[in-house]
Parts: C-alpha cells; sequence; structure tokens
C-alpha cells in the first residue's frame, strides 16, 4: 500500500497510473508501421478524424457523458511521407539493439560491447548506420585503426539502417499480440532487443 494513501484509495490511483501510460500502434495510410503514441493522442486523432481505429480494446473510454471506443491500433486517415533520406541519429541502445546485443565480428554477446567504425575515422569512415557496428572490447582493440581487409576479421551480417519496427520495439516494454500482425519482422526484432 502506498504511504499516506487509504486502501479505500489505492485501486483508483493504481488504475489511473495504468492508464497514463498506454501506448497505441500508430499506421500509415498504407498499413506501415510508424510510431507507438499514447493513448489520449490516439483519441484525439481518432476524434478529429485524421485517424480511425483498426484494433480496440473491449473495455470502452468513457466521460461523463459519452463512451467511445478505446483504441489499441489506429491508421492514419491520410497518407503520411516519411522521408528515407532522413535517418535517425545513431545512438548506444539503438545501435546494440540493431546488432542484437552481440558483437558484430564475433558474436559473443558481453556488457562491454563499444562501437566500432568499420572504416575508422582517421581513415575517412563517417558516423553512419551502415559504417559503425557493435564490438566487443576485445575485438575492437584487435582491429584497432585498421581496414577490415588488412584484418583476419570480418562481419557477421551487413549493417544497415534499422527499421521503424526496431524503434517501436524498444519504445514498448511488450509487444501486444494484437500489433504483432502489423510489425513485420518483429519476432527478430524482439530477439535482438532481449
Amino acid at each position: 500500500m502506498l504511504a499516506g494513501v487509504s486502501q479505500a484509495e489505492t485501486p483508483r490511483c493504481w488504475c489511473y497510473a495504468a492508464r497514463a501510460v498506454e501506448r497505441v500502434l500508430v499506421l500509415n495510410a498504407s498499413y506501415e508501421p510508424l510510431n507507438v503514441c499514447s493513448l489520449r493522442r490516439a483519441h484525439v486523432l481518432v476524434w478529429k478524424q485524421r485517424a480511425e481505429i483498426i484494433e480496440s480494446h473491449e473495455r470502452p473510454l468513457r466521460s461523463a457523458c459519452a463512451q467511445f471506443r478505446r483504441p489499441h491500433v489506429i491508421r492514419l486517415v491520410t497518407y503520411v511521407r516519411v522521408p528515407r533520406a532522413v535517418t535517425r541519429r545513431i545512438s548506444r541502445r539503438v545501435l546494440f539493439a540493431r546488432d542484437g546485443w552481440a558483437c558484430a565480428y564475433c558474436g559473443t554477446g558481453s556488457n562491454r560491447l563499444t562501437l566500432d567504425h568499420i572504416v575508422p575515422r582517421s581513415r575517412g569512415g563517417t558516423s553512419v548506420w551502415e559504417n559503425v557496428v557493435a564490438s566487443c572490447a576485445p575485438c575492437n582493440h584487435r582491429k584497432g585503426d585498421r581496414l577490415l581487409e588488412e584484418t583476419s576479421m570480418s562481419l557477421r551480417t551487413v549493417p544497415r539502417p534499422p527499421t521503424p519496427v526496431l524503434f517501436i520495439r524498444l519504445t514498448t516494454e511488450t509487444i501486444p499480440d494484437v500489433w504483432r500482425q502489423y510489425l513485420p519482422g518483429i519476432g527478430a526484432a524482439a530477439a535482438a532487443a532481449a
């Protein structure tokens, strides 16, 4: 029980907190996953007729005088063009999740992961998704300031920019079963983020 809160008030308090963090999957007009938003934001989009409810909860949303469907998955009415040329900034968490929380060279899942530039910055390499991988400290030290051709090392997979599904997976603790049909490749992203 919470300090200073009577037993009668506890369920109401917990119920409010649970609703405050409820998430809704947002799909583009083409059913492509875009992002995750709050229940409140999703309801506003539906109420303003900018989105439609594709999947809803059994429990409705209630106000003082009305009742509404509680959105679980919404689809935007008009297509939103997502610029592919603009890529998200590299962060350690997303990079490690993209590489499956394992070294891109030897595959060991270590808690001592670092970032490694495939083409070192001292040799003109840039910090883009295709040139940065997760590396364990021993592999990073062994590769040093050399190109892959100058070492006996090789990459397990070709690095690519992360998919929107990975960002959705990282923003939500658990992926509801209802969302899975709208998120292609969620199995791979779930395994990578675990």
